[in-house]
């Protein structure tokens, strides 16, 4: 099947699943590995029509891993090919370090996107999405307007956002830069992109680029009927985080009333609850693409079996009473997160929790270690 395309400018246009690679970061899964198995894991996606991959310059390794699939692509299929990979990586200025971000400047900005160019083996950036983290602390403006002198360079295609709200994101727009996309997270529990948002980002020709939509994993069969594990200590903080936003959301019991909904309309079609919950996404005026993030292809065929099927009233008759039951998460994106400092409280511990055979179990590992830092604070 051909994977649908969006236009968001008239030189850039973005399929509407985007190959999220947080997953294959050294921090998230340490057992990942460039080898030929990640290859092909890589290509693919590519050979599916998943052309855009999703990154971040402070993802440990995933720049550089990406950077080496895109080089063995050149030399093995040519350069058309390797063109055709889209990277849509972040800038993420002094992650965490509220004094580094105070002195947060130009040269730090050319020293990242030259770096990330490096890492990326491309002598241009397709997409970078800024994520000014502290709005408390000024500079994200100018930020912005600093990525627009090196995208006037050649340096950068394009530039979007991260987890902006609107407030913040009509600064840049108001300032001139031309904002093609604001990554953030949505999905059936957590849907504060509806709160001003996507009507904001319709009205000046922003799409939305939505990460979160199945929640990890969470919005799946392999949760339907386990019982609450009390805490978010899960496989990864990328489950860690969705935990809270089912917290936010109206708690475990209302969540699980969510799943057997979706549970029930993916039989009904054929497919899995993911897709069901992903095809929710895609449907919410605004969206541009949904990013689905994997380790490996095992997924592939159930994320591509979204285009298969549409919703139906009688599908949404089943969702909507449950969605007006949920307390939360409320106000704009990322601002809860934000406020409660959510970021900083992403701490993988050596007990956590997974299902097997159907029942809730506690799994031990051992403790992650990687190389510090790897962030902004680092020029090489």
């Amino acid at each position: 099947m051909t994977v649908p395309r969006i236009d968001l400018r008239a030189d850039f246009s973005t399929p509407r699943i985007i190959k999220g690679n947080w997953q294959i970061a050294d921090d998230h899964s340490p057992s990942v590995d460039d080898n030929e198995a990640m290859y092909t894991h890589m290509v693919e996606h590519l050979d599916a029509g998943i052309t855009a991959y999703d990154c971040g310059d402070i993802y440990y390794g995933v720049e550089e891993r990406i950077g080496r699939f895109i080089a063995r692509l050149r030399e093995e299929r040519g350069a058309s090919a390797a063109d055709a990979v889209a990277v849509h990586t972040k800038y993420v200025p002094a992650f965490l370090q509220e004094d580094e971000l105070r002195a947060h400047g130009r040269q730090n900005v050319v020293d990242i996107i030259d770096r990330s160019l490096k890492r990326l083996n491309v002598e241009r950036l397709d997409l970078v999405q800024l994520h000014w983290w502290n709005y408390d602390i000024p500079g994200g403006v100018e930020t912005a307007l600093w990525l627009q002198e090196l995208q006037k360079d050649g340096k950068i295609h394009h530039i979007g956002a991260t987890n902006y709200n609107v407030v913040e994101l009509a600064k840049l727009v108001d300032a001139g830069v031309d904002i093609v996309s604001n990554q953030v997270q949505y999905s059936l529990t957590d849907r504060r992109a509806m709160n001003g948002m996507a009507d904001y980002c319709q009205a000046n020709d922003i799409g939305l680029m939505c990460y979160g939509t199945i929640a990890g994993g969470l919005l799946s069969e392999k949760w339907l009927g386990i019982a609450d594990p009390g805490k978010p200590a899960f496989e990864n903080v990328s489950l860690d985080k969705y935990y809270r936003i089912i917290v936010d959301f109206g708690g475990w019991a209302l969540y699980q009333e969510l799943l057997s909904a979706l549970s029930t309309i993916a039989r009904r079609h054929g497919v899995g609850i993911a897709a069901v919950a992903s095809r929710f996404v895609l449907d919410q005026p605004g969206v541009a693409a949904v990013i689905m993030g994997s380790r490996h292809s095992r997924h592939l065929a159930a994320n591509l079996s979204v285009f298969d099927f549409d919703l139906t009233s009688e599908d949404l008759a089943l969702i909507e009473p449950i969605l007006a039951r949920s307390t939360g998460p409320a106000g704009d994106c990322y601002d809860l997160d934000r406020e409660e400092n959510r970021d900083a409280d992403e701490d993988v511990s050596t007990e956590y929790f997974d299902v097997e055979d159907g029942k809730l179990v506690v799994k031990q590992r051992p403790v992650l270690t990687v190389a510090e830092p790897y962030g902004h604070h680092v020029k090489s």
